[in-house]
């Protein structure tokens, strides 16, 4: 249940004066209008195989919706763009089987066009991207090239091989290879598509959970596949309707909810000549999370159990033998750390990179992949949030500050003390993405109200290369920015601080109401000086006469084990303590005495939020006025196995003491204030059957409530600027009508 910019704007203006604020107003229209008010945000950038091209998606000039691939040289030089939807399909409408818009929900990607692409082979030269259900290769200064033509059984999860000279995709359930150069496509294996079985595909579970995108990974030398086969036969099936205003239609979907089997994946070696071998895992590896080669040629696979305590790497080389197994007795966080160092050697071979949990917070360990022993590599006083790559020696990771409200880079290399990369500050957010050399970054620094801007730094230091975005921002963006107030809140125990902002009403006089923003659920933070794409929204509330208020509850992401790991067993208990806790601190924490009106605050939540969100309401205690939920997971019977089962442990019919703490279905009758519920009817995440039981339980105990509910959309209500704007103003009458006096 994951919910995770770009040129620089005017430094965050001091807003000194209410009438200064006032001045720039700002309206739903124009926040939901093309260009957005954060400029074009390019997606997937990278820095080519070779080195010498940066390459990114940018949404298309007068429509965001759509992505096209664009690149540049590194040594300076105009953007181009390389591909668009328009031009290689020619006048052609792009269309989409179920199959691929579930894979881009998974992504969280929303837009259209040019959604993935890739550098293929170790040249700079050529760029691999699907495209309405076709594979296109795109040759430097030569254009596009068609490579299959079967748009009706589309080609998924394209990959090249290393050298450039294949590719490897997914059609009708199988692994097929052919040469970029022409030749007929030959199809690997031969029971997919039937019975429920894949092959070469990430499972529902792996994507929606696990972050594994992938399911074949192909060796050093191209001449093998590592492969994963998914049988989802004893899957239970949901029938969902995707339910339109003009007509309904009805998928069948492989939903793995809590309690009930998952897919069978087994792994496989294949050889591009077509042998195959097995590469048998036990029985207690439920999930496989990553899979890949060491440079040796030897496969490995990295699994978890399905209460997820233990996660170990197996290597077959031939036979299977486990090289790192991480167990913790709560659970164990999955990670993609996993890499070799190939200059620093243990035990004859190269030191594995892991990232552990085991000191406390997450750090970066090296582990000798003969003998298992670790040493540690960072000691930061914060958590590290991952490594970004490695030249064989040195190690670039990022990692918190400031209580997990900034993020920093740091490169390190065994024995030696961590350096900041270039450009370190207080309150900024900065991520990276690193060439294969790992000698150049691609970093986003972005700071509150400021969306991110790119730059292209060495590793070893120097001037950064600023990377202009597809658009500028709006100049409004600089003028509406809020000024943040940093509240220490104190949690439900009455001895742990949580991270809190506040920003304050820019119109009316004496107590005003207040609009708190909440995540509360595992992997996200709210409270955090980078961007936030929430902001205009948040700057528009202020000028209607609202203080808006964001808490990070425990159980929520960046800070030590003890911080992350609240939610176990508790889901509706930690979160809604130090919510209600934290709401009714805030009147005595803002600077401005007797603006807050206790009576008058609201809340708004999506996904984990918006369960968070209808909890709130279905509490006789609840400090709440009103609140609106957005696709609220209502009864965690129904949520998927991997998620659910990390922190309730097994269902047990539904009757867990922790299924049933978390089941707002049978809280209905304690709704005493005003409820709105929003969700999509296709939401294929938290599926629409969520919002129904907690209506009809609703409706049976006689409660007045409001819904809002979407036809035909996702979980992200992705419908387009009309659809935006209309939960918008439904979020503004809602809150006028249940918060003003």
């Amino acid at each position: 249940m994951h919910i995770p910019n770009l040129r620089a704007i005017a430094p965050i203006l001091a807003l000194v004066a209410a009438g200064t604020a006032q001045a720039a107003d700002i309206s739903l229209e124009r926040l939901v209008a093309d260009p957005p008010l954060s400029g074009g945000t390019p997606r997937q950038v990278q820095i080519s195989n070779g080195g010498n091209w940066i390459s990114e998606l940018r949404p298309a000039a007068g429509d965001s919706r759509q992505l096209e691939l664009w690149a540049r040289p590194v040594k300076g030089g105009e953007a181009r763009r390389l591909a668009s939807a328009a031009e290689l399909l020619g006048g052609r409408s792009e269309s989409l089987s179920e199959a691929e818009r579930m894979a881009l929900e998974r992504r969280r990607i929303s837009e259209r066009g040019v959604t993935s692409y890739q550098w293929c082979g170790k040249h700079d030269d050529q760029l691999l991207l699907p495209l309405s259900g076709d594979l296109y290769l795109v040759r430097i200064g030569q254009g596009a090239q068609r490579l299959t033509n079967d748009p009706e059984v589309p080609e998924q999860d394209p990959s090249c091989s290393p050298d450039g000279s294949q590719i490897a995709y997914v059609k009708g359930g199988n692994l097929w290879v052919q040469s970029v150069n022409g030749g007929a496509a030959r199809q690997l294996t031969k029971d997919g598509g039937a019975n429920n079985v894949t092959w070469g595909l990430a499972e529902f579970i792996a994507a929606e959970e696990l972050g594994r995108f992938n399911g074949y990974w192909w060796s050093p030398d191209g001449k093998s596949l590592l492969v994963l086969r998914s049988d989802e036969s004893e899957v239970p099936l949901k029938t969902r309707a995707r339910i339109f205003s003009d007509r309904t239609e009805m998928f069948e979907q492989r939903y793995p909810a809590a309690g009930t089997p998952n897919a069978k994946v087994t792994a496989w070696r294949i050889e591009v000549n077509g042998s195959a071998m097995a590469l048998p895992l036990g029985p207690e590896a439920e999930y496989i999370s990553n899979a890949g080669w060491f440079a040796d040629g030897t496969p490995w696979l990295q699994w978890l159990t399905r209460e997820q305590k233990r996660m170990a790497v197996t290597e077959f080389a031939p036979a299977p033998r486990i090289v790192i197994d991480e167990r913790d007795p709560v659970w164990v966080d999955e990670h993609k750390d996993l890499a070799e160092l190939a200059q620093v050697k243990r035990s004859g071979k190269p030191a594995l990179l892991w990232n552990s949990e085991a000191s406390g917070r997450h750090q970066l360990l090296l582990v000798d992949r003969v003998s298992g022993a670790r040493e540690a590599l960072t000691d930061e006083p914060e958590a590290v949030e991952g490594a970004v790559c490695n030249d064989g020696l040195q190690v670039v990771y990022a990692a918190a500050r400031d209580r997990g409200r900034s993020r920093e880079l740091f490169v390190i290399a065994p024995g030696g003390k961590p350096r900041p990369i270039d450009g370190a500050a207080p309150r900024q957010w900065r991520s990276a993405v690193g060439d294969h050399a790992c000698k150049q970054l691609i970093v986003s620094r972005s700071a509150w109200g400021q969306p991110g801007q790119l730059s292209l730094q060495a590793v070893a230091g120097g001037a950064a290369q600023a990377l202009p975005g597809g658009g500028e921002p709006d100049p409004l963006l600089a003028a509406i920015v809020p000024e943040v107030q940093a509240l220490d809140v104190t949690a439900a125990d009455g001895k742990t601080i949580l991270n809190g902002f506040y920003l304050r009403p820019l119109a009316g006089t004496g107590p005003r109401p207040v609009i708190t923003l909440a995540y509360g659920g595992p992997h996200a933070s709210t409270v955090h000086f980078g961007w936030s794409r929430d902001l205009p929204l948040m700057a528009h509330w202020q000028r209607l006469g609202y203080g808006v208020f964001m808490i990070d509850t425990r159980g929520m992401t960046g800070r030590d084990r003890a911080f992350t790991h609240a939610h176990d067993h508790a889901f509706g208990v930690t979160e809604v303590a130090d919510l209600f806790a934290a709401v009714r601190q805030l009147p005595a924490l803002v600077a401005n005495k007797g603006e807050v009106d206790p009576t008058r605050i609201g809340f708004w939540g999506w996904s984990y939020g918006g369960f968070l969100a209808a909890r709130a309401m279905l509490d006789e205690n609840t400090p709440f006025a009103s609140a609106v939920a957005v696709a609220p997971p209502t009864d965690w019977t129904l949520y998927d196995t991997a998620y659910t089962e990390r922190y309730l442990g097994m269902p047990e019919g539904g009757k867990a003491p922790a299924y049933v703490q978390g089941n707002l279905v049978q809280r209905a009758k304690l709704l005493q204030r005003p409820l709105l519920i929003a969700h999509g009817t296709a939401d294929d995440n938290v599926l629409f059957e969520h919002s129904l039981r907690l209506i009809e339980a609703l409706q049976k105990e006689g409660k007045v409530f409001q819904t809002d509910i979407y036809p035909g959309l996702a979980h992200g209500l992705a419908g387009g600027p009309g659809v935006k704007l209309h939960l918008y103003r439904t979020l503004d009458d809602f809150f006028a009508r249940t918060l003003k006096p």
